[in-house]
């Protein structure tokens, strides 16, 4: 999975293709085949590193029924049966519905998406669905039913990532099933290349789940793309990480990469 436009053929659309019109918790949480026992399979038999952090399932239920999805799916696997998951150390975190109210544990998706506190059938999550921030400030999101209108590459339902490094979205050429699949499969080493350095894992492995890493000078600059190691790192909010990407891209295209998280 490269950083280009992939072919968008066979992709798992998911909750964007649902026209059936609203369905109650029940419907969406209580499902014949649900995919978290496959998903854990899949976690059990992966050599990337995964923590698995324990969820809220009443959190889970109310996500499920504002987005519309159902337990069926690995988006609504993970949202009702577990608190997020940690890769590699913390250097991705897919969010899902943490338990307890410890201000520097792992957003709820429902949070970083800004989804109301109560049921509202009208709400959308706009250009798309943010599922999932890594330690640099990069966002993969679930793109929305008008991608196009929303200035993003890629189809509807397809993952898009906004990476910091070139301040812009990429379309991965996947949906969510198979783009989960390809992280387990070991696809992020290779994704992020020279973005990594010596000693990374222990870096990140002190952030909190509300952090990220600032670099001086900037991902995106020339500095560091000729030379990581000579630019210096700090963990900063993750809401001042994304908020700085969003006013690096104004300033210097006058391009709005729109909503990034509201970690």
């Amino acid at each position: 999975m490269e950083r280009s436009q992939g072919d968008p053929a066979g992709l798992d659309l998911g909750w964007w293709c649902d026209d059936a019109g609203m369905r109650e918790v029940q419907e969406l949480v209580n499902v014949d085949d649900p995919a978290w026992p496959v998903l854990l399979e899949e976690l059990s038999s992966t050599s990337v590193p995964v923590e698995v952090l324990p969820g809220d399932a009443a959190v889970g239920r109310a996500s499920l029924w504002q987005l519309q999805v159902s337990a069926r799916s690995n988006l609504g696997g993970i949202v009702l049966n577990c608190g997020g998951l940690l890769v590699d150390s913390g250097w991705l975190r897919i969010f899902g519905s943490p338990c307890g109210i410890d201000p520097v544990e792992l957003p709820s998706l429902a949070e970083v998406n800004a989804m109301p506190s109560t049921f509202n059938p009208a709400w959308r999550p706009g250009a798309g669905l943010v599922v999932a921030h890594d330690a640099l400030g990069g966002v993969f999101a679930l793109n929305g039913g008008n991608p196009r209108e929303a200035g993003r590459p890629g189809e509807p339902g397809e993952v898009v990532y906004f990476a910091p490094d070139a301040l812009g979205w990429v379309a991965l050429g996947a949906g969510h099933s198979a783009w989960l699949s390809w992280i387990f499969a070991g696809g992020l080493e290779e994704f992020y290349g020279d973005l990594r350095w010596d000693g990374w894992r222990t870096d990140v492995s002190v952030l909190t789940g509300r952090q990220g890493l600032s670099f001086f000078p900037p991902l995106w600059s020339a500095e560091a793309r000729q030379d990581l190691l000579a630019t210096s790192r700090r963990p900063v909010p993750m809401a001042e990480l994304l908020s700085l990407s969003r006013d690096s891209c104004l300033q210097f295209d006058g391009t709005d990469p729109g909503f990034l998280g509201a970690a």
